[in-house]
C-alpha cells in the first residue's frame, strides 16, 4: 500500500476518513503490514501483504463468497499476458481512448489480475485504484506494485471504501457476476465526482438465448460447483472445440468473405476469439464455466441503469453482438 491512497479512502461503514494507525513492515515505498483506523467510528482495517483489506470474506453473503473464491482461483492461475489486451480493453470501454486517462483519478470495479489497471496507469492516469473481492488482489498487487500510480484494495463493490473523488470509474465483465448487477453499478457510480465519467461492459440478453437456456443450467448446477483444479482440466475439452472452430472455420471464413461469415453462428464473437491463442481461449472458456452467478441484461434494462444515476451524454453500443458497452457522464 502506498500512503497516498489514504487521501482517497473512506470507511465503508460510516464514511469517515481513514488514518494509518501504525505500520509494522515496509518494503521500499510500500506499506506491507499495517492497521488502518476510521477517524469517525474507530473501526480498524488491516493491510496484509501490501493490500488494504476492507472485506471480511468470512462474513459476506454466501453467493458473493462463492464468486470470490471461484474467480480468485482463476486469476491466480491464469496470470499470462497478451499483447491484444489493450485493444480488447478499449473495445469494452468504447468510446474511451488511451489519451482519455491522462491526469485522471481512476477507479476499477473488479480488477482481477490487474491487466486493465496496468493499462490505465501506463496511459497516464494520475492514480488508478483497482478493487476486487477475491484473492485475485494478490496477483494484481504483485503485477502492479512497481507502478507508482497504482493501488490495489480488497473490497466489496457494494461497500466501496472511497470518497466521491474519482474522475472516471469503469467495470469490465464484473457487474453481471454480482448478485445485484444494477446495485453494483449504482455503487460504483456513487464514487465518481460530478462531471466525471463511467464505463460498464455487461453480458447482453439479446443473442445469448442459447447460453441462458442451455449453458447456464449446466454452469449453475454443475461446473461452478466443481473444484477449480478439476474444472481447469475438464474445461480443456470445450476449449479444444472453440479453439479449432475459431482458427479453422471462423478466421478463414472472415478473411475470405465477410458476407458469408456473417451467416455463421455467433460469428462476431468467435471471430474475435480467433485472434487469441490457446491459453487465453482456455481462460475465457473457464471463465464462463466457473462463475456461480451470471446475469444477461437487455439493452432496455441497461438504459434504465443510466437513467437511475442521472447520467448524461450516455452512449450504449453493441459489442460482438453479444454484450453491451455503456459510457456516460455523472451529472
Amino acid at each position: 500500500m502506498k500512503e497516498k491512497i489514504l487521501e482517497l479512502l473512506a470507511c465503508p461503514c460510516c464514511g469517515g476518513d481513514i488514518l494509518l494507525a501504525y505500520a509494522s513492515k515496509y518494503e521500499e515505498k510500500e506499506i506491507i503490514e499495517a492497521i488502518l483506523s476510521c477517524r469517525k467510528c474507530s473501526r480498524e482495517y488491516q493491510v496484509t501483504r501490501g493490500i488494504p483489506r476492507f472485506a471480511d470474506l468470512d462474513k459476506i453473503e454466501q453467493d458473493k463468497a462463492d464468486t470470490a473464491e471461484n474467480f480468485g482461483w482463476q486469476w491466480t492461475h491464469f496470470t499470462q499476458e497478451d499483447a491484444k489486451y489493450a485493444d480488447q480493453f478499449l473495445g469494452w470501454v468504447r468510446p474511451v481512448r488511451p489519451e482519455f486517462f491522462a491526469g485522471k483519478l481512476v477507479l476499477e470495479g473488479g480488477c482481477g489480475k490487474g491487466r486493465h489497471t496496468s493499462l490505465a496507469a501506463d496511459w497516464g492516469a494520475a492514480e488508478v485504484v483497482g478493487i476486487d473481492l477475491s484473492a485475485a488482489v494478490e496477483t494484481a498487487f504483485h503485477a502492479t506494485r512497481h507502478l507508482p500510480n497504482v493501488h490495489i484494495v480488497q473490497a466489496d463493490i457494494f461497500k466501496l471504501p472511497f470518497k466521491k473523488s474519482f474522475d472516471y470509474a469503469f467495470s469490465v465483465g464484473v457487474l453481471h457476476h454480482t448478485p445485484d448487477p444494477k446495485g453494483a453499478f449504482v455503487s460504483l457510480a456513487s464514487k465518481v465526482k460530478k462531471g466525471g465519467n463511467l464505463s460498464a461492459w455487461i453480458y447482453g440478453e439479446e443473442n445469448n438465448e442459447w447460453i441462458i437456456n442451455f449453458v447456464n443450467p449446466i454452469r449453475e448446477g454443475f461446473t461452478s460447483k466443481i473444484r477449480q483444479p478439476m474444472l481447469y482440466q475438464i474445461s480443456k475439452l470445450p476449449t479444444l472445440g472453440v479453439f479449432l472452430a475459431s482458427k479453422l472455420v471462423y478466421k478463414p471464413a472472415n478473411a475470405v468473405s465477410g458476407s458469408l461469415a456473417k451467416k455463421l453462428f455467433y460469428n462476431d464473437y468467435l471471430n474475435h476469439l480467433s485472434t487469441f491463442g490457446w491459453r487465453e481461449q482456455h481462460n475465457i472458456v473457464f471463465d464462463h464455466l466457473v462463475a456461480p452467478t451470471a446475469y444477461y441484461i437487455a439493452r432496455e434494462d441497461f438504459e434504465k441503469w443510466w437513467d437511475e444515476i442521472g447520467a448524461t451524454d450516455v452512449e450504449i453500443t453493441w459489442h460482438n453482438e453479444n454484450s453491451w458497452c455503456g459510457f456516460g457522464r455523472i451529472a
